[in-house]
């Protein structure tokens, strides 16, 4: 069922964004934390794929508009983000000016409060209805 343009009836536009958001950014600093710490392109080119694929291809049923090909329990995709949003956070922390820094820790926290309905449906294994 469509809930507000979402198929998962705990997830928001909110929430939704910000997620997307702190991918952005977990994407984004990442990859260049990882090459500043090691001077290596290919340990940076990796990072980038595995924070890139992890979320692409484990999807738990139901959650979005297209399952990915790995079908993933809901706490495992939860611990998926949570390690996105900690790359997101320390990395920008690491690698950009405080402000920007600071900018994705509050993304964080308001992608947290918002998606905390949905975290709980993904911790409870996703079940199909509420």
């Amino acid at each position: 069922t469509d809930h507000h343009g979402l198929p998962n009836p705990y997830d928001t536009a909110i929430s939704a964004g910000t997620r997307f958001a702190m991918e952005l950014a977990a994407w984004s600093a990442g990859p260049l934390a990882v090459y500043q710490a090691t001077n290596s392109l290919a340990l940076a080119g990796l990072s980038l794929t595995v924070l890139v694929a992890a979320p692409a291809l484990c999807n738990t049923p139901g959650d979005k508009h297209k399952d990915g090909p790995v079908a993933t329990p809901g706490p495992a995709r939860l611990a998926i983000e949570v390690g996105l949003f900690a790359v997101a956070v320390g990395a920008a922390a690491m690698v950009w000016p405080a402000p920007v820094a600071a900018a994705v820790a509050a993304t964080a926290v308001t992608a947290i409060i918002s998606g905390a309905p949905r975290a709980r449906w993904l911790l409870r294994g996703a079940p199909a209805t509420r």
